[in-house]
């Protein structure tokens, strides 16, 4: 029998290459700008990422948009949040009413903000008793995620919403790279040190249940993840075949990107990883990975924040690229 992970894992291994004519168009015109070459740093570097995976000499970011996916788990009912699992939907309504930190970000750098609701009224398993999904639904999932780039973005941020998904993300990390629950949870939305012992707790039960599967990332997504880290996963598949590049949030989000990095660490050159999360082990996850991100500001709010203001600096920085001077418009002399 065919298995219903068989079509991801032909995009996970089969993705559209970048431009390396678009790179280079990019640095010809950097050098002709007035400002030493190389002295905007990452802000170059920006760009001909940008660039790259658009396919573009001039890059665009006239479509941006953060996607939220958000869903909810059944292993909150092992005490391992503050806050209980309907917050999940009073928050999306917050999000689409504009009065959620992503919104007003959104709003005032002209960003489009798309919120995705994945059955919020059926949680999925208790990790810590049975799967968080069966295989099937898993993948139908990963191909829901895949819809987030029909509206043709040509910047793409990916955030979530879903109480319970940082002890989802960590059980998926400690799978992924060893350890215990304890090495992976953090404090979450502010869970006591009793809550903290909790997380661990039922990561470590979780993957005594679940044991037998994990030495395959698909199956690790099936029986310890979310639906909104299957959604996302989704989403950065679909925006490497439509060349849209990929900004990556915090701890949670990085679940997505790096269920795919384990299958074939090329699957997500198209994305970069917006900030360092101030919540449990990120960095190590991002170390893991081989990645740097671009920002580190002690912020672990989720909802799409982090890419959100890692769009902002793409669009500055693009700004610069193609509206500053060239010497010899600006009739200033290059170096000798």
């Amino acid at each position: 029998m065919t298995s219903p992970f068989a079509d991801i894992l032909d995009l996970i291994h089969i993705a559209p290459m970048g431009d390396d004519a678009a790179v280079a168009a990019v640095r010809a015109r950097d050098l002709t700008l007035t400002k030493p070459a190389g002295s905007l740093g990452e802000l170059e570097h920006l760009v001909e990422f940008l660039a790259r995976w658009q396919g573009k000499a001039v890059p665009t970011i006239d479509n941006p948009m953060v996607a939220i996916f958000a869903g909810n788990h059944g292993v909150t009912d092992q005490g391992v949040s503050a806050f209980p699992r309907a917050v999940t939907a009073q928050m999306v309504k917050n999000f689409t009413e504009g009065g959620a930190a992503i919104s007003r970000i959104c709003a005032q750098h002209e960003i489009n903000l798309r919120v995705f609701e994945l059955a919020l009224e059926m949680p999925t398993g208790d990790i810590t008793l049975e799967p968080a999904m069966d295989d099937r639904m898993a993948a139908a999932t990963v191909a829901y995620g895949m819809e987030a780039v029909a509206g043709k973005p040509d910047l793409l941020g990916l955030g979530e919403m879903g109480i319970g998904n940082t002890t989802i993300a960590a059980a998926i990390y400690a799978a992924l790279y060893g350890g215990t629950g304890a090495d992976w949870v953090g404090r979450g939305t502010g869970v006591d040190d009793q809550g903290l012992t909790r997380k661990a707790a039922a990561v470590d039960r979780a993957l005594s249940r679940h044991k037998d599967a994990l030495g395959d990332p698909l199956l690790i997504l099936a029986r310890l993840g979310g639906r909104e880290i299957a959604a996302m996963l989704g989403a950065i598949l679909a925006a490497r075949q439509q060349k849209i590049p990929v900004f990556i949030d915090g701890y949670v989000a990085s679940a997505a990107a790096a269920l795919a990095h384990a299958i074939n660490p090329d699957a997500i050159a198209h994305c970069r990883f917006a900030h360092r999360s101030a919540e449990g082990a990120h960095g190590r996850v991002l170390d893991a990975m081989g990645v740097r991100p671009l920002l580190d500001l002690g912020m672990r709010l989720g909802e799409g924040t982090g890419a959100a203001l890692a769009i902002v600096l793409a669009k500055t920085a693009l700004n610069l690229h193609t509206s500053m001077a060239t010497f010899s418009a600006a009739g200033v002399s290059q170096r000798g």
